[in-house]
């Protein structure tokens, strides 16, 4: 017992060595003025949004417009997050980052992942409801549904972080504490742990069955309930403009669950790896960056916002 107290404290005091992204300086400094780009575009993209769903709320007042903007401002906060530890990582590879920031950045990081798991299924949800039960729809979807539905989402992925963060940041670090990785993630500090992670591995798995599993099964179910609707519909007309409405979402939440999935949903202990940094760059840049554009490119009310406002014409 006294041991586990040692080396709990022990790994508490040591700094992580973060590898980042490339070891190459030349790589590095061309990636670094891409992603700093990156950021910043994403960061414009999603304000926008939030700015657009407020400023305009008597045209873009439907519910799918209130899980928009939360995603916005999840993706904002989900892209900081991370960004900031590539950028300093591009700029000096590799970098040590201390204990309390990194498992702050975890609990960050899992928070807002579970978050936007939960979220993109409320936004299947809604788009079941407006296209199978359209009669119904203001009524199941009011503000009160549509508030406690996004609370859910936020305050979920908040417990599962608190649970995972505490299981992760109780276990010992022997050192080397190297991590092949641009941020704090659960992988790879499973890997760099030196005491039994059998149970921290469990309640990874768990939590990976409840969050990203079971809100891809209500999404899943969500869509095959409007694909029966759709197949029932005499006009091929109203069906294509009943699919287009569901589109982005199902493009959004397909790239997004894809790598998520191949990523978190194993329980045993895999290492990092180059793969597992490009899939952690596709998620964590490329969804936050494109998501404004997928849900607002072909968006005629969203066209139409945009054409009412001066600065941006």
């Amino acid at each position: 017992m006294e041991r586990s107290l040692q080396l709990a404290n022990w790994s508490i005091d040591q700094d992580f060595i973060l590898l980042g992204l490339s070891a190459s300086k030349d790589i590095r400094d061309g990636l670094f003025v891409i992603f700093l780009t990156l950021y910043l575009l994403i960061l414009l993209e999603n304000m926008l949004v939030i700015y657009l769903i407020i400023s305009h709320c008597e045209l873009l007042h439907k519910p799918m417009y209130f899980f928009l903007g939360n995603l916005s401002c999840l993706e904002m906060c989900y892209v900081s997050v991370t960004m900031p530890t590539l950028l300093v990582g591009l700029r000096s590879s590799p970098y040590h980052m201390s204990f309390s920031f990194c498992m702050a950045q975890l609990f960050l990081f899992i928070s807002l992942i579970g978050t936007k798991c939960t979220l993109l299924a409320s936004m299947a949800y809604d788009r079941y409801v407006a296209i199978c039960r359209p009669l119904h729809y203001s009524l199941i979807m009011r503000p009160q549904v549509c508030w406690g539905l996004s609370l859910f989402s936020w305050v979920g992925g908040l417990l599962v972080s608190v649970i995972k963060t505490t299981c992760i940041a109780s276990m010992s670090y022997c050192g080397p504490n190297v991590l092949n990785h641009f941020f704090c993630d659960v992988s790879p500090l499973l890997n760099l742990s030196c005491t039994h992670v059998a149970l921290t591995e469990l309640i990874d798995f768990i939590s990976a069955i409840v969050i990203f599993c079971g809100s891809l099964l209500i999404a899943l179910a969500s869509y095959v309930a409007i694909g029966r609707v759709l197949l029932q519909m005499p006009s091929a007309a109203a069906s294509h403009k009943a699919l287009s409405t569901c589109a982005s979402h199902l493009l959004v939440m397909g790239l997004f669950y894809s790598v998520v999935l191949f990523m978190y949903s194993r329980p045993s202990h895999v290492k990092s790896t180059d793969l597992n940094k490009v899939l952690s760059v596709i998620y964590t840049v490329a969804t936050p960056m494109c998501s404004p554009i997928i849900y607002c490119l072909r968006n005629r009310e969203v066209h139409a916002v945009l054409k009412r406002t001066p600065c941006l014409c």
